[in-house]
C-alpha cells in the first residue's frame, strides 16, 4: 500500500489537533485590554503546542515521502504517533488555564516526551520494512536532535519540581532545535532520484 491515505488520515488528525487547541482560547467577555491579561499563559502555550505540531506535521511529511510503502506496523506506529500528538490540546489547556504550574507543566513535558518516542517508533518500523541502506536510515544517520529532545523534555519534567519557568525554557529549546525543518531527509530524497 502506498502511503497516500496515511498522510491524508495523518494530515486530517493533526488539523482537528490545532482546531481543539484553539477553541480553548476563550474570549472575554470584557471589552478592556486587562481583560486579555490572564489569556496570556493560556495563548503562550497554544502557541508552543501550535509550534510542536507544525514541527510533527512538517517532519512526518518528509518521513512519508521516504517511506516506499506502508505496512501494518508502520500503520499501527504512525497511530500511536497520533495518540500522542491528541493529548496535546488536554495538556495545553491545562498547563496554560493554571499558568505552567509545576504538574500541568510536568505532564506537558510527559506528552511531549511521549511523542518524541511514538514518532522515533514510527522511524524505527519504516527502517525495519525498507532495510538498514533505506533513504530513511541514510537520512537520519546517527540524530542528534532525535537523542537530545527526549532529553531536554526529561529534563524539564525534572525541572518542574524546582522552577516551572525552567521546565518551559527546556521546552523551548527542543522546539528551536526542531523549527528550522529537518531538511535530512530531503537532501537524501534529491540523492536519491
Amino acid at each position: 500500500m502506498g502511503t497516500t491515505r496515511l498522510e491524508a488520515f495523518s494530515d486530517g488528525v493533526l488539523a482537528i489537533i490545532i482546531t481543539i487547541m484553539v477553541l480553548e482560547l476563550k474570549v472575554p467577555h470584557d471589552a478592556s485590554l486587562g481583560a486579555l491579561a490572564p489569556l496570556v499563559p493560556v495563548f503562550l502555550s497554544y502557541v508552543l503546542s501550535f509550534v510542536y505540531v507544525g514541527i510533527y506535521w512538517n517532519n512526518h511529511h518528509h518521513l512519508l515521502h521516504a517511506c516506499k510503502r506502508v505496512t501494518g506496523r508502520i500503520l499501527w506506529a504512525n497511530l500511536h504517533l497520533l495518540f500522542a500528538l491528541s493529548l496535546f490540546p488536554f495538556a495545553t489547556g491545562w498547563m496554560g488555564e493554571n499558568h505552567f504550574a509545576p504538574f500541568p507543566s510536568a505532564l506537558y513535558g510527559v506528552v511531549l516526551l511521549a511523542a518524541a518516542i511514538a514518532y522515533w517508533l514510527l522511524q524505527q518500523a519504516i527502517i525495519a520494512d525498507q532495510g538498514e541502506h533505506s533513504i530513511l536510515r541514510q537520512a537520519i544517520g546517527r540524530d542528534w536532535k532525535g537523542k537530545l529532545s527526549p532529553v531536554l523534555y526529561f529534563v524539564g519534567i525534572l525541572l518542574t519540581l524546582v522552577a516551572s519557568w525552567a521546565a518551559q525554557a527546556m521546552y523551548v529549546a527542543a522546539a528551536l532545535l526542531w523549527l528550522v525543518p529537518d531538511r535530512r531527509i530531503e537532501r537524501a530524497l534529491r540523492h536519491d532520484a
